[in-house]
């Protein structure tokens, strides 16, 4: 076993966990899911079949990723928050046949409590607010709050508002790595 597991975590076979990913505490791992290199799931948290979670990521306690969820390389899933993957949900009828698949793009940050509606793509870098109800797509280095979320600006690879001059270039004050606003969408300038 190249990975870390707590003795109260359950995980089921099939699956695949990579080298040097931690498990924590009454975290179950479900059949045929993925998960990456160097990744951490923190206390109490579920990982449903079939999803797939790359190298770097960030999982804190009391999240339940479900069936349908990709998340890419680095992203971080901050604690309490929720993934759906039904869009009208019924106790008496079975609709597993009708997840919507909701990709989480690398970089990506979704904060505390957040709830992301199933069907979603989360753009590379963006950041969603604490509590934060993303009902629609979010692009690459978007910020986004509030219920229904709604963009607010633009953020760096670092995690930094970004402020645009009138060229439309503005500089990460951590990494000094240069981005472009360009047909209202962000692109880092190599």
């Amino acid at each position: 076993m190249n990975y870390f597991a707590h003795e109260t975590a359950v995980i089921d076979e099939p699956c695949e966990i990579g080298e040097g990913t931690k498990i924590w505490h009454f975290s179950h791992i479900m059949k045929n899911c993925k998960i990456g290199e160097r990744c951490n799931l923190g206390q109490n948290v579920v990982v449903s079949p079939d999803v797939v979670l790359g190298k770097n990521v960030k999982v804190q306690n009391n999240v339940s990723i479900y069936t349908g969820v990709i998340c890419e390389d680095d992203v971080f899933l901050g604690p309490s928050m929720v993934f759906t993957n039904v869009v009208n949900p019924r106790s008496a009828i079975i609709r597993k046949d009708e997840y919507k698949p909701t990709y989480v793009r690398k970089g990506a940050s979704i904060g505390a409590n957040a709830t992301v509606i199933c069907g979603n793509e989360i753009g590379e870098y963006a950041l969603i607010g604490a509590g934060a109800v993303i009902t629609k797509p979010v692009k690459p280095y978007a910020l986004v709050v509030g219920n229904p979320a709604k963009q607010i600006g633009w953020v760096s690879e670092y995690g930094h508002r970004l402020t645009f001059d009138e060229k439309g270039t503005a500089k990460c004050p951590e990494s000094g790595m240069v981005y472009k606003f360009e047909n209202n969408n962000v692109s880092v300038i190599k």
